[in-house]
């Protein structure tokens, strides 16, 4: 056996070696679950979350007050009770989003998308809500009625009519 055949099992082990690692290392990385992020009952006011994607995130009771959510994806997001006064979400998507009891006084809807999203005993004083998609909200009724007063625009994802989104006359 010459010096060179006894140098290639050695480096065939050191391949097969490695490319074990790497498959195992891509297996134990696609089959980690991502999980939820949890800001429960935190003070967050003024934080920025601008263009992160908090699916499924819980904000139930936090305090966001003036923080910004402008172009996220908050779809299925919890922000159950929470105070999201004078808080940032211009064109975030709060598709399924929980916004029972929220207080969204002064808030930044401008071009949001809030399909689906449970917003029953949600407060929507003074809030802007140009361009936003309220299709399928379960919203109360003179909440709907308030909203409509002010709604006015299409939202640029959809390319619905905030009024019709709302059923306004």
């Amino acid at each position: 056996m010459t010096r060179r055949q006894g140098l290639r099992i050695p480096a065939i082990l050191f391949s097969l070696v490695l490319s074990l690692m790497a498959g195992a290392w891509m297996f134990g990385a696609s089959a980690t679950p991502v999980l939820a992020v949890d800001y429960n009952k935190e003070n967050l006011v003024g934080e920025d979350f601008s263009g992160r994607d908090l699916t499924d995130a819980s904000f139930t009771k936090a305090n966001l007050r003036s923080s910004n959510f402008s172009h996220s994806d908050l779809d299925g997001v919890s922000f159950f009770a929470a105070n999201l006064e004078s808080a940032n979400f211009e064109g975030a998507n709060l598709s399924n989003a929980t916004l029972d009891t929220a207080r969204l006084t002064r808030a930044n809807l401008k071009d949001a998308v809030l399909e689906g999203a449970f917003a029953f005993n949600a407060k929507f004083e003074g809030a802007m809500i140009e361009g936003a998609d309220f299709t399928d909200i379960l919203i109360r009724e003179d909440a709907r009625k308030k909203l409509c007063e002010v709604a006015s625009g299409t939202n640029p994802t959809t390319g619905r009519d905030t009024r019709d989104t709302l059923f306004c006359d």
